[in-house]
């Protein structure tokens, strides 16, 4: 294996992250040549392909998608010519979306999502004079910078809002696919919730499915049905169902809230106004920074990019004043301090989380 530098960069803007291509595929031997030259954006070319939730999932890919139409924009480059996506209906789409944008030569391909990761090491292997990015996942190859965040991190700044804002003392997470990366959202998560509120309960479940709008409106109903009043989800399309159930009981007159994820979500809770904040993961940022870097002749090939609190990756939604108190707000910030300064750690792992619990009284 290539030993692989972790680089902390620093985060600008914040869009939303998740990138998985979709179109034709073709003949796996062909390789091309898409080396940008640096400098001005020129003939520089990226593209991403969106997972199976699509590009405006209000979440993940919708992210990534703004990073990169905001690239191209600063820079002068022509939507579908200079950047571009590519939509899977399904996840046989991927490689040959992969596939098809190396064989248009485009300088700069983004695989985003963590269900994509053996395909780009596949495709990276087919077209090595391409380069490859891919979020969520570290691929060893390289050609291929490898995005990471530590959604533990914001996770838990949530947690806390949540162990501080509930009346009945018992929350809920709704998690896509069940997997390392959806872990760290719910053990970050939960233990913000226990830091603040030991005597609360948390109810867990997982969708398999990040575009299930339906599963995440039957999983928040039992949640909210069974006494969690704020749930928050790391389910892509499938968290849209959980704010569907929540509008709906605030119609009927209770006082439920939802978290959201990747991005602000305060818009999807109107117009009943269920937001109560949401774990920011500034994709877009990363895919706007790292497309940067490639124009400039510096693309990280076969780097590990890891994105945290400390680099403004992961945070807090700036709406959550609406609903949450400055008192809980100043809580928030005392614990995002230990967590930048090291002297708080956030579990990502289920083991982690175990040994986190020893420590909470």
């Amino acid at each position: 294996m290539n030993k692989k530098k972790t680089i902390l960069s620093a985060l600008a803007a914040g869009l939303t992250l998740s990138t998985v291509l979709a179109a034709c595929g073709g003949d796996d031997n062909e390789s091309s040549s898409s080396n940008g030259d640096g400098g001005e954006g020129g003939d520089f070319k990226v593209a991403m392909v969106t997972d199976t939730g699509g590009v405006d999932d209000k979440s993940f890919n919708q992210s990534a998608w703004e990073g990169l139409k905001k690239f191209g924009e600063d820079n002068s480059l022509t939507e579908n010519e200079g950047f571009k996506y590519l939509q899977s209906a399904k996840q046989a789409d991927y490689q040959p979306n992969l596939q098809q944008l190396a064989r248009d030569n485009f300088d700069l391909i983004y695989g985003i999502g963590f269900l994509m990761a053996e395909d780009v090491q596949k495709v990276a292997e087919q077209f090595p004079d391409s380069n490859f990015a891919i979020v969520d996942m570290v691929v060893d190859a390289p050609n291929v910078a490898s995005i990471t965040f530590k959604e533990q991190e914001g996770s838990f700044l949530v947690g806390v809002i949540a162990g501080l804002s509930t009346k009945t003392d018992k929350v809920g997470f709704v998690g896509g696919v069940e997997s390392d990366l959806i872990k760290k959202f719910e053990n970050g998560f939960k233990a913000g919730v226990m830091a603040v509120n030991p005597e609360a309960t948390i109810d867990v479940k997982y969708a398999e499915d990040f575009n299930s709008a339906e599963k995440g409106t039957a999983i928040a109903s039992g949640m909210y049905g069974s006494g969690s009043d704020i749930i928050y989800h790391a389910a892509g399309g499938t968290g849209v169902g959980v704010f569907t159930e929540a509008k709906n009981r605030k119609k009927n007159g209770e006082e439920v809230w939802v978290i959201g994820v990747d991005r602000d979500q305060y818009e999807e809770g109107l117009p009943e106004d269920v937001a109560l904040t949401s774990m920011v993961k500034r994709v877009d940022t990363a895919t706007y920074d790292v497309s940067k870097q490639a124009m400039d002749g510096k693309f990280p090939a076969g780097e590990i990019i890891e994105f945290g609190l400390k680099d403004d990756g992961v945070g807090i939604a700036e709406t959550s004043d609406k609903h949450v108190s400055k008192e809980i707000l100043d809580k928030v910030e005392e614990y995002r301090q230990q967590l930048v300064d090291g002297e708080l750690t956030a579990p990502a792992t289920d083991a982690e989380f175990e040994e986190f619990m020893k420590n909470v009284k």
